[in-house]
């Protein structure tokens, strides 16, 4: 890893709390139907889930989990996303930074982490799986949608991020227990 985890994160947060609103309105409308399904067709069980929404971003996912009638809980790192979301939503929205979780255990019936935990420096990741992992009930389910690459890591422009090959991410997700 070439930056240290504090940096990395600190200046990939305060990216998004700059461009809330620009990222907000370019993402609004994005179709992620097939990312909701893949969550919640997963979960065992009769609804509703209890889901967190991991990186939540300004709500629209806590947003549409929630008009389904789940008990959705938004996080987010960064303050304006997590007001954001809190105000679109009407849901509880934890203000954490990735690096620093304080989860309780087994709480969540799914963790829904669309194109987060990529943000997630390699030396931090191990630790941030193992605290989703004990916030999931049995069985539990993590969904994740990354962007790929070849297992490089770095800041691109002032955001940080792991691009990693399918088999590398698989290889990390189940050496958390998943």
């Amino acid at each position: 890893m070439t930056e240290p985890l504090p940096q990395a994160t600190s200046s990939t947060i305060a990216h998004y709390d700059r461009s809330a609103q620009s990222f907000r309105a370019a993402t609004l409308d994005h179709d992620v139907s097939q990312n909701y399904t893949a969550l919640l067709d997963a979960v065992e069980g009769e609804p509703p889930y209890a889901i967190l929404d991991f990186g939540c971003g300004p709500g629209r996912d806590l947003k549409h989990f929630h008009s389904l009638g789940h008990e959705a809980v938004g996080l987010d790192g960064s303050g304006e996303f997590a007001a954001m979301a809190r105000e679109y939503s009407g849901c509880e929205v934890l203000h954490q930074n990735f690096l620093a979780l304080d989860l309780p255990e087994s709480r969540f019936d799914g963790v829904f982490a669309n194109a987060s935990l990529f943000h997630v420096p390699s030396d931090a990741l191990p630790r941030v799986l193992r605290h989703l992992f004990k916030t999931l009930r049995p069985r539990g389910v993590l969904f994740s949608s990354n962007p790929r690459g070849n297992n490089e890591e770095g800041m691109r422009g002032d955001r940080y991020g792991c691009w990693w090959t399918y088999e590398s991410w698989r290889d990390r997700v189940t050496a958390a227990g998943f």
